[in-house]
C-alpha cells in the first residue's frame, strides 16, 4: 500500500483526554489531520481540543464525550459521527481501562466492565464507522492493544483477556480489509506513562493495601512518554505497518514469548523483581541474566 497521507484526512480517536490520545490528537493535528475526538472525561478532552485548535486553526476539532462502557451511548455517538463523517481516514480505537486483581477477586460485573471498554466499545465503533473508511481512499485502521496482549501476567485476567482479544480481532481484519486497501495496524505499547492505573478499578476481593503496594511497584516501569509513543504509532501508520510494538519493555516479552512460550512467565517475574529492587530467588535472577546473556 502506498503510504499513508495525513494532510486534509478525519482522523477518529478515542481516549483523547489523556495520555497516548492526547499525544496522537496532537500529533495528527500537526500533520494536517482533521480531528474527532472522543473521552469521557469532559474536562480534560475540552482542554486539548482548544489547545489543538489554538495551535491549529486551520483544523476542523470536534469532540463526543462518552463513555465506552455504556452501549447504548456509544451507539449512538458512533452514528452521529458517521452521519457528520461518512468519510473517515483514520480511526484509532486507543481508549482503554484496566482492573487490578486475580480472576478470583473480581467480580463478573467488573469483568465485564474492562472487556466492554477494552474490546466491546472497540468492535462497536469499528463496526458503525467501517463504511466511512471504505468510503475513504487510502484509510487506515489502528487498535491499541497492548504489552499484555502479548503476554498473561498473573494479576490481570480481565485486561489481558480484553488486549489478547483486541489483537485477535485486528489481525483477522488486517486480512478482511486487504482487499478494500484499508490498512490495520494492531499497537503494542510497553511501559508508557499514561493515567490508565489512576483510573484502574480495584477486583472487589483485593485489599486496598495489596492494590497500592502492586501499583507502586507497577509505576516504576511506566518510562516511556507518551508523545514518543504516539510517535512510534504515527511512523507505523504512515508506513502501513501490520503490528507497532512501543518500547523496549514490549520487544523483549514479545521475543521471549516466542522462543518460551509456556515458561516465560518466570523469566519476567524475576526480571521485574530485579528492576524494582524487590527480593527474589537469587536462582531465579541467575538463570534470567543466563538466558538473556547478561553478567551475573
Amino acid at each position: 500500500m502506498r503510504r499513508y497521507i495525513f494532510n486534509g484526512g478525519t482522523a477518529v480517536v478515542t481516549g483523547a483526554a489523556s495520555g497516548i490520545g492526547e499525544a496522537l490528537a496532537h500529533g495528527l493535528a500537526r500533520r494536517g489531520s482533521h480531528l474527532v475526538l472522543l473521552d469521557r472525561d469532559a474536562q480534560r478532552l475540552s482542554g486539548v481540543a482548544t489547545a489543538i485548535r489554538g495551535a491549529n486553526p486551520g483544523l476542523a476539532v470536534e469532540t463526543h464525550v462518552v463513555d465506552l462502557a455504556d452501549r447504548e451511548a456509544t451507539t449512538h455517538v458512533a452514528y452521529a459521527v458517521l452521519r457528520d463523517h461518512p468519510r473517515i481516514r483514520l480511526l484509532v480505537n486507543n481508549a482503554g481501562v484496566a482492573l487490578g486483581g486475580r480472576f478470583d477477586q473480581v467480580t463478573l460485573d467488573e469483568f465485564d466492565w474492562v472487556v466492554d471498554i477494552n474490546f466491546r466499545a472497540t468492535v462497536r465503533l469499528t463496526h458503525i464507522l467501517l463504511p466511512a473508511l471504505k468510503a475513504e481512499p487510502g484509510s487506515h485502521l489502528v487498535n491499541v492493544s497492548s504489552l499484555f496482549g502479548l503476554i498473561a501476567p498473573p494479576g490481570h485476567a480481565a485486561y489481558s483477556a480484553s488486549k489478547f482479544a483486541v489483537r485477535g480481532f485486528t489481525e483477522a481484519l488486517r486480512q478482511e480489509l486487504a482487499d478494500n486497501r484499508i490498512g490495520v495496524t494492531s499497537v503494542h505499547p510497553g511501559g508508557v506513562r499514561t493515567r490508565i492505573a489512576e483510573s484502574a478499578r480495584v477486583g472487589s476481593g483485593v485489599s486496598r493495601q495489596e492494590w497500592e503496594d502492586g501499583r507502586a511497584q507497577f509505576d516504576t516501569l511506566l518510562t516511556i512518554d507518551p508523545a514518543h509513543a504516539a510517535e512510534v504509532i504515527i511512523e507505523g501508520i504512515q508506513q502501513r505497518r501490520g503490528r507497532v510494538l512501543i518500547g523496549w519493555s514490549a520487544k523483549l516479552p514479545d521475543l521471549l514469548v516466542r522462543l518460551l512460550p509456556v515458561a516465560y512467565g518466570s523469566i519476567l517475574a524475576a526480571a521485574i523483581r530485579a528492576r524494582i529492587g524487590m527480593p527474589g530467588n537469587p536462582e531465579d535472577r541467575s538463570q534470567l541474566a543466563t538466558r538473556m546473556g547478561q553478567r551475573t
